[in-house]
């Protein structure tokens, strides 16, 4: 099975850099169409022109400056702003006096909001904050005095700006507890995986050479105890095992990145939708003397992981039999092959389980049933049901989807295109 991992870099405020970047397109044409429609009015329009024209060349040549965190970097936040406070403050040099007093629009207009709207974005709301504040001087300067319209429009870019802020603050913080979860997740689901595999190797073994030590006696018993060790160590590890931190940009603006394993059945079909592999020639093996197969005269076709899953549940099954029922105990194996799904129940004649045995031993470190039935069950979409009753035998009922989710929904984005 190919397996690597996969590094994913989340930002949930890339989108608000691509809408700033639209933002200021926008708005530099209408700063030019305030200016255009009012151009007898302004008493030195070839300042306004000059003005507009570097405004333009500046706005177009910086787009790639804020089309991300790492782009837009402090120095040109500065000269941006520069830019925008310059447009304010020529104004008065090129407007006439009664159109200022008349609360007429600056040079830039709201273009200016877009320089401080990419601080809000890059640092936060005392960033915002920062900018906002020296804009508002600005137009104070610009107005001669504080007029109602002044305040009014100073103080909208202010809490906006700071809100903006404020809210991409908290959007990074939900940003990183959601790579945490993340990466716990597929390092849980990683060691759950690597459990099962020890559960049915290295365990198995280790409690054999216990179980056979211990009834030869001697230095046999020696090793026997030895091995007992080693499997309530191993228990332990396998059970708890570490979740490694998750990474995080030396920028925070950048994203946190979140690593996890991709175990595709085959590098060309990642989701293993393509040839299925009958489920009856992976449980032929299981039949035997004591185990009786009963399955459809056709094919159970299912995914290679399903199909292998499954089986590996139906011999973990067939082991705890082997282990906790009566001498001699038979199990019989049906396979139903459903129209959405495939279920194979595993049933034995034994003593069944006493009532609360199943916690007591994932509470000691037994993962029998946890991982190498309902893990394995639950990684592949299926479900795993156990039924048992005291002295009338246990019933492990194994449900497996025949169509794996990735291609389901691989299917649903087919039929909308």
């Amino acid at each position: 099975m190919s397996r690597g991992e996969r590094v994913m870099r989340m930002s949930v405020e890339q989108p608000l850099w691509r809408a700033l970047t639209g933002y200021r397109v926008l708005t530099l044409l209408y700063a030019i169409g305030l200016f255009a429609s009012a151009y007898e009015q302004f008493v030195r329009p070839w300042v306004a022109i000059g003005y507009f024209v570097v405004l333009s060349v500046w706005t177009l040549a910086t787009l790639p400056r804020v089309a991300n965190a790492a782009n837009c970097t402090k120095r040109f936040l500065a000269a941006d702003l520069t830019v925008a406070l310059a447009g304010i403050l020529l104004t008065r040099f090129a407007d006439s006096v009664e159109r200022i007093e008349a609360g007429g629009p600056t040079l830039p207009s709201i273009w200016t909001a877009g320089s401080v709207l990419a601080f809000a974005i890059k640092g936060g709301w005392r960033w915002a904050a920062f900018a906002s504040t020296l804009v508002a001087a600005a137009n104070l300067v610009h107005r001669g005095a504080p007029t109602r319209d002044t305040i009014h429009n100073v103080l909208l870019v202010w809490v906006a700006s700071i809100a903006i802020g404020y809210v991409v603050e908290v959007a990074r913080a939900s940003e990183r507890t959601l790579a945490r979860a993340l990466e716990i997740e597929a390092a849980t689901r990683e060691r759950e995986r690597l459990a099962r595999d020890i559960h049915d190797s290295v365990l198995q073994v280790l409690a054999m050479v216990q179980r056979r030590g211990t009834a030869l006696g001697g230095e046999a018993a020696e090793l026997g105890r030895l091995a007992g060790e080693q499997e309530v160590a191993l228990r332990t590890l396998v059970s708890g095992g570490l979740v490694p931190l998750s990474r995080v940009s030396e920028d925070a603006a950048q994203g946190a990145v979140v690593r996890a394993v991709d175990e595709p059945d085959d590098p060309d079909d990642p989701d293993g939708a393509a040839r299925p592999v009958d489920l009856r020639a992976l449980l032929a093996p299981y039949a035997g003397a004591r185990v009786t197969l009963s399955d459809p005269g056709a094919p159970v076709p299912l995914a290679p992981l399903a199909a292998r899953e499954l089986a590996a549940a139906v011999g973990a099954a067939l082991d705890n039999v082997r282990k906790h029922a009566r001498e001699g105990a038979a199990a019989w194996i049906l396979v139903e092959d459903e129209p959405d799904e495939v279920i194979v129940t595993v049933r034995d004649d034994g003593p069944g389980i006493p009532e609360g045995r199943l916690a007591q031993a994932e509470g000691e470190g037994r993962l029998g049933v946890a991982l190498s039935i309902r893990g394995r069950l639950r990684d592949i979409g299926g479900t795993a049901d156990l039924i048992s009753v005291p002295g009338q035998g246990t019933e492990v009922e194994l449900k497996v989807p025949k169509a794996p989710q990735g291609a389901k929904d691989a299917r649903g984005k087919a039929e909308q295109r």
